[in-house]
């Protein structure tokens, strides 16, 4: 497994449908014992502008050396593309699932089925910057989890006291989508929460996942394992505290404001241009629909269930994992960790971006998406 820095200011600027082509690296041709890998290795990516004759603009040359091995990748910038690729039409879909509406979104006819999920206080709208662009050669479907976006939200309490909002409910949801939906295997390609959703589908039906990308999976840094045994019962009272009276409610109206929302967003996002009044919408709208609130509660108060940590080792498929190096709410120091694990094969650090890379950055996780599944996509003709 190695370790991967893009640093390119030029590449803001270019569609990179090319970046990143098929390594010589094979996934799984050997298993490394964790205790061995003490240090990530890192390959370096160079670039240079060139004119090429077949070519009306500039490109950029990129060299990726791993293991010794040195490639080069030629990547037309927008103009060379634009024009020749139009991007597929994005459609709007509801399923039902359970007897529950879920809203999810696709793109494309044609090649390897990828599943898009997004993470907390999220919908299917944080990926649209990817859907259009992916659709091109994928067929790309975007999912509302139930309880965010414009899915049902059903109240928490008519559930008892067993907890509907959990990744093992997100997973059965995700996995019943491919086999309704889809009707074929997929990738997974998962922000912050999104990731525990994908590894636990994964973990879960085998069969159906064939490869995950997790963009600056959640540490779940407030799991109650990761808390001091003396802090827990106080935990338990806050959550309960919050659930249970009007206390969690005002909270919930204090955040839902278009200045709460861009607020928040500005913390995450490291490039704050790219929080647009568009993207504040996005997000706020869907969580003022009825039950939103309970939703949100429910979650925020939600310790348990599985730590990425957990899930990695029973992954059957291969991992790649993105990591914007400015999140300031899942550190990169601590991210680097997940990279030992047999499962993945790539660490990739996604430089000057926060926690949403695919919204922040898509001019960078494209291609990523694109050389990952390429890899890993047996030739399948399926159609939506």
């Amino acid at each position: 497994m190695a370790s991967t820095t893009f640093s390119s200011p030029p590449l803001s600027k270019l569609d990179l449908s090319l970046v990143l082509s098929q390594r010589n690296k094979k996934f799984g041709a050997t298993s490394i014992p964790l205790s061995s890998k003490t240090h990530l290795q890192k390959f370096k990516i160079h670039h240079q502008m060139v004119r090429l004759p077949h070519f009306k603009s500039k490109c950029v040359i990129v060299s990726s050396s791993l293991n010794d091995q040195v490639e080069d990748k030629i990547l037309p910038t927008p103009e060379t593309t634009s024009n020749s690729h139009p991007q597929p039409e994005v459609q709007t879909r509801m399923w039902n699932w359970r007897g529950y509406s879920i809203r999810y979104q696709y793109g494309g006819n044609n090649g390897p089925a990828l599943v898009l999920v997004h993470g907390f206080g999220a919908n299917s709208d944080h990926w649209r910057k990817n859907i259009p662009v992916l659709a091109k050669s994928h067929r790309v479907y975007s999912i509302d989890l139930i309880g965010y976006g414009y899915s049902d939200k059903p109240k928490p309490r008519q559930f008892g006291d067993n907890s509907f909002y959990t990744f093992e409910t997100w997973a059965a949801q995700l996995n019943d989508f491919c086999i309704d939906v889809v009707k074929d295997e997929a990738f997974f390609i998962c922000n912050s929460i999104g990731g525990l959703v994908g590894l636990q589908a994964a973990v879960t039906e085998p069969q159906i996942c064939k490869g995950i990308i997790l963009l600056n999976i959640s540490l779940r840094m407030l799991h109650i394992k990761k808390q001091p045994w003396f802090g827990r019962p106080f935990i338990r009272s806050f959550q309960n505290l919050l659930r249970g009276t009007a206390v969690g409610k005002a909270f919930f109206r204090s955040v839902a404001t278009q200045e709460s929302v861009r607020s928040i967003l500005c913390q995450c996002y490291h490039d704050t241009s790219q929080v647009t009044d568009e993207l504040v919408l996005k997000i706020l709208n869907p969580g003022l629909e009825p039950g939103a609130a309970d939703v949100f509660l429910e979650f925020i108060c939600y310790s348990d269930g599985p730590l990425p940590e957990e899930l990695l080792p029973q992954v059957k498929c291969p991992v790649l994992i993105g990591w914007g190096d400015k999140d300031p709410w899942e550190p990169i120091e601590l991210g680097r960790n997940y990279g030992n694990f047999d499962s993945v094969e790539d660490f990739i650090v996604l430089p000057n971006v926060g926690h949403c890379p695919q919204d922040e950055a898509p001019h960078l996780v494209n291609p990523i998406v694109e050389s990952f599944v390429s890899r890993h996509a047996k030739s399948s003709p399926g159609t939506s």
